[in-house]
Parts: structure tokens; sequence; C-alpha cells
């Protein structure tokens, strides 16, 4: 199938869901949800757990966002950074978003830059950090309760995106199309999007 490397998952009430939310939210089924009509209800309780696990943090969308742009350009997964950097443009600016997906940080504040330093050190390298990264997050205001509720989050986004990377989600097309250029042309790594069906 188009999109991804396995074919098309038997059809399921819970995998027809999945595609009736996708249409009534954008128009179309995503590449990701035909991946993951093979599984529908482990992904719902993925996204159960990673918002189970950022609710505690009390952090914004914006940092959020901030930490999921982070996290999936790091790893080099272009459908996740695609996709949220193009929510945290809406939420903020492109010229911010892309500058996240690049790892130049501009126009973050302290705080949100610890946190996106913090979240590409968790995906490229979790052995690699020290107590001085903790302490630098806590100077920059969170609390250890904060400091893990993102650790936890970024560690399940990044489950959700090895499963997408690996079994070859590409983005859509019509996700592209509807993103602003400066977040388009951060993306310069991953899978690129599949072709528009005709």
């Amino acid at each position: 199938m188009a999109g991804i490397f396995l074919g098309q998952a038997t059809m399921t009430a819970p995998a027809q869901a999945l595609y009736d939310v996708d249409t009534a939210d954008s128009g179309y089924v995503w590449n990701v949800s035909r991946l993951w009509a093979y599984q529908p209800e482990t992904v719902d309780r993925l996204f159960e757990l990673m918002s189970a696990a950022f609710k505690p943090s009390g952090l914004s969308f914006r940092q959020r966002g901030i930490l999921v742009a982070a996290a999936a350009s790091a790893l080099g997964d272009s459908y996740c950074s695609l996709a949220w950097g193009g929510k945290l443009a809406n939420a903020t600016e492109p010229d911010l978003a892309a500058s996240v997906l690049r790892g130049t940080d501009d126009e973050l504040n302290e705080q949100e830059r610890a946190m996106a330093a913090w979240a590409r050190k968790v995906v490229t390298d979790p052995n690699s950090t020290t107590p001085t990264d903790v302490q630098a997050l806590r100077d920059a205001g969170l609390n250890d309760e904060q400091i893990f509720a993102i650790t936890t989050f970024v560690a399940l986004r990044v489950a959700f995106s090895t499963v997408n990377d690996a079994l070859g989600a590409h983005p859509d097309p019509q996700l592209v199309a509807n993103l602003p250029k400066e977040v388009v042309d951060a993306v310069t790594f991953g899978r690129p999007a599949s072709p528009a069906e005709p």
C-alpha cells in the first residue's frame, strides 16, 4: 500500500473508527492511521498514556508542541515533525516552529530552550544525561514532577514514531500541502511525502 510498507489491515470496527476520526477532522485518512489500523486499540492506549504522562506537567500546548517538534526532528521523523511543526506554527508562528525543527530554538524563552534541549538528549542519547542536565531544567523553572512528566511523554512519543518510521509511514501529501513553507523547508530529513493519489 502506498504510504506504508504493510498491506491493507483487516477492517474492524475500531479501525473504521480511526478512519472516521481522520475523515471528520482532516477530510482524508492519514497514512499513520492506515498503519495503526492493525492495532487501533494499542494506539488509543498509547495516546491515553501520552496524555496521562504529560498532564501532571501542567505545561501549555505550546510547550507540548516544542517537546514533540524537538524530539521528532532529533529522531529524524519527518511525519511527526511536519504534523507537530504545523500545530506549533498554528499556536505560535511558522518561524518559531521551523527553528525548533532545525534545532536553533530562535524565539524560545529560557525554559522552552531547556525543554527542547532535554527532549533532543532523551531521544538521541539518554545514557549521556547527567545531574547537571536535570539541574538545568530546575534552574529554568521546572520541578522534579514536571521533569519526570516531560521525560516520560517524550519517551512515549519516541515509541510511537519508531513504529511509524520502521513500517514506512510516509507523510501525507495533503498534510504537507497545508503547512507553512517555513515548516516544510525545515524538515530535510526522514521519509518524503507519499505521492498524491490521482
